[in-house]
């Protein structure tokens, strides 16, 4: 049975409220007083950082420890709620950062137990992330428990012409927090579903995450928020932070050659997916426009360097969409590709987005693209959605609920009601 779950009326309200209430000092003088800049989040900080400002203290080494318990095992949202952290470093630490916690705006759950988060950030804005059950892997070495996909920015500026992501345009970065706040967020909603789950103080972290894969390819281009992104990994994997191996972490990126190379000599074993949806130019040009700035050849040769300097698999993430890119005359260059890099493909059916005219193929076309493809000797996976059934496409639910908040806020004096359930 699908499931969905919502905020009260003033969780919808408060996004309404940031709306209609941003400053114009044009036409309201009384708003050109910015106010005081926020605190930085803490988990914005690394360790290192964080031992610093510590040893300023004077604070004993193991008040670390259990802070960082707090944070990243414990998922706390306040600083009260650190109870064996003595007041007056809960008062230092408050002076200094922020805790921030994401707001779930909206849950749906999809029949095959598919999650989709919308979340409200400080500022308004909206953002999705979805929790993917136990499954076949597709991205690492053994079965996946269970696998979160994470956004990386408010909207997109690629234009990726299927993509409900980008539709209204980039709004911003999210800040390091904003990213692992998603997985935290997630977790914290399970913890309080199966409250006898809770994690006690002998603890470890990574045997206390519900979360064990993160694929780094929700909402925005990840390379397009670099450094951000890395510093949120970087503490996801951490022994002290989320304890997420680096080869359960796979990032993806629509085709930025030169962030390939960049990642490619990172330290860490991060893996790399593309979002291919065509092995041709023609086919990319016509649907992905970052294909105009870093064409296929490009794109191959940065892969290469990172399968060089790595040794570890690349995934070709491939949606296949009806009549552009599922005819069999494309499992040819397709399967070049995927041999010439080693890498393994990921066929994936559109999921529609309203408003736009891509369509999904039927299965037996899917199936017969797949099977083509695999007797060509490539590793290939054909993923029959999970979670077609609630919006699942990338940024789908995202921009209905902003267009549902848009329309109530245009009729003057009405409530807000909570949306419809989908069925």
């Amino acid at each position: 049975m699908t499931e969905e779950t919502e905020t009260h009326f003033s969780a919808a309200r408060s996004v309404l409220r940031i709306v209609m209430t941003s400053p114009n000092p044009e036409t309201n003088p009384e708003t050109t007083t910015l106010p005081a800049p926020s605190l930085p989040d803490i988990r914005n900080e690394t360790r290192s950082t964080l031992a610093h400002q510590f040893s300023l203290w004077n604070q004993p080494g193991y008040r670390l420890e259990q802070l960082l318990d707090w944070l990243y095992c414990r998922r706390v949202e306040t600083w009260d709620a650190m109870t064996n952290l003595p007041k007056s470093l809960r008062s230092q630490l408050a002076s200094v950062w922020s805790l921030g916690a994401l707001s779930l705006l909206r849950k749906q759950g999809s029949k095959d137990s598919t999650q989709k988060f919308l979340w409200r950030l400080k500022d308004g804005s909206l953002i999705e992330s979805v929790l993917i059950p136990a499954n076949p892997a597709l991205y690492g070495d053994s079965a996946d428990r269970h696998t979160l996909c994470v956004s990386t920015q408010v909207g997109c500026a690629y234009g990726c012409r299927f993509c409900a992501s980008g539709l209204d345009g980039w709004k911003r970065n999210l800040a390091p927090w904003e990213i692992v706040g998603q997985i935290l967020g997630v977790e914290r909603w399970h913890a309080e579903q199966n409250p006898s789950e809770k994690p006690t103080a002998a603890d470890k972290i990574s045997n206390h995450r519900l979360i064990n894969n993160l694929v780094i390819m929700g909402m925005g281009e990840p390379m397009a928020n670099y450094d951000n992104l890395m510093m949120a990994l970087r503490s996801l994997n951490a022994p002290w932070g989320g304890g997420i191996g680096a080869r359960k972490i796979t990032i993806s990126t629509s085709g930025l050659a030169p962030k390939i190379r960049q990642l490619a000599d990172e330290p860490e074993q991060f893996r790399l997916a593309i979002s291919l949806h065509g092995a041709t130019d023609a086919v990319r040009n016509q649907i992905m426009p970052v294909n105009r700035k870093y064409p296929l050849s490009e794109l191959s040769q940065a892969c290469s360097y990172y399968l060089e300097r790595k040794g570890k698999m690349i995934t070709l993430e491939y949606i296949l969409i009806d009549g552009v890119n599922d005819a069999i005359a494309e499992v040819k260059p397709l399967s070049d590709l995927a041999r010439r890099l080693h890498a393994k493909v990921n066929l994936i059916p559109y999921n529609t987005v309203e408003g736009l005219p891509w369509k999904r193929p039927d299965e037996a076309r899917c199936q017969k693209f797949a099977e083509t493809l695999t007797r060509s000797g490539v590793t290939c996976t054909l993923r029959l959605e999970k979670g077609h059934d609630i919006d699942a496409a990338c940024g789908q639910l995202r921009l209905k609920t902003e267009r549902e908040l848009a329309a109530t806020s245009a009729i003057t004096g009405s409530s807000i009601d909570q949306p419809e359930p989908e069925s």
